[in-house]
């Protein structure tokens, strides 16, 4: 995938420990509750599936898996390992949704891909059911029809919160069904499916207390031109800025740091 990068600057530390923040919040188990932020991204659109990056000449049969070519990160708050999407550590090949829809189960998170256009994330429900948040209303589809061409996998490790029972997963999802536009709190579909899966204010857009001290830095992994870090006050910003690049390929800069490339 093409880059083109906008002076951007690294910052110069090692690679930090991999931990598993403290877990879920009881207070983020509520479910049913009204809230006033809106969707701002428009998702799962009527591309057809070679504009998806995936046509009948290159599809792989269903037992197969499927090579992509993606930007890699990782991303930590403060000395915590937070989120990894790195080839060396995991497969990042994804799977047709046949194929796939023999993988799940109720409460696993799903990402759909396809090229120039952020990934979807979606709650598996049961047999072809998902739920998830697509253009300003959270609601039920088939897992089959919204895919329209792209192909998925299943990144329940992708972020290294811990997760919550799979019932309280489900109960999360299912307990929004229907909110719309001003009732919601999330600003895109992989906010609100890790809220769903991890239970952390975290994915809510305004959800976080800002401090001096805490900081989100997330790593490019671009081939060829080294790491790039990139410095937020948010995990909102991070995941909003990082589906931005996987959309369009291009980074901007968000912080001066000192450094250069790795």
């Amino acid at each position: 995938m093409g880059n083109q990068l906008d002076r951007i600057t690294h910052l110069n530390y090692s690679e930090l420990p991999t931990g598993d923040p403290s877990g879920l919040e009881k207070d983020e188990l509520r479910v049913g509750v009204a809230y006033f932020f809106s969707d701002e991204e428009e998702e799962v659109d009527d591309r057809t599936p070679s504009d998806c990056g995936f046509t009948k000449d290159h599809s792989p049969t269903e037992e197969e898996p499927y090579p992509v070519s993606e930007v890699e990160y990782s991303a930590f708050c403060s000395q915590e390992c937070i989120f990894s999407k790195l080839r060396e550590n995991e497969d990042l090949n994804v799977y047709s949704v046949k194929t796939l829809l023999t993988m799940c189960k109720p409460g696993d998170l799903l990402e759909l891909v396809g090229t120039a256009q952020p990934p979807h994330w979606v709650i598996y429900e049961h047999d072809d059911q998902i739920i998830h948040l697509h253009k300003g209303e959270i609601r039920k589809d088939s897992l089959l029809e919204i895919s329209n061409g792209r192909h998925g996998r299943i990144v329940n490790n992708r972020y290294r919160f811990r997760p919550l029972p799979p019932d309280l997963v489900m109960q999360n999802a299912v307990g929004h069904l229907s909110l719309r536009s001003e009732e919601i709190c999330w600003t895109n579909s992989e906010s609100f499916a890790a809220w769903c899966r991890f239970g952390k204010r975290e994915f809510k857009a305004g959800g976080e207390a800002h401090s001096a001290e805490q900081q989100y830095f997330l790593k490019v992994h671009l081939s060829g031109s080294g790491v790039h870090t990139l410095v937020f006050r948010s995990l909102e910003d991070m995941i909003r800025e990082r589906r931005r690049v996987d959309a369009s390929g291009i980074l901007k800069e968000l912080s001066l740091v000192n450094g250069g490339k790795d």
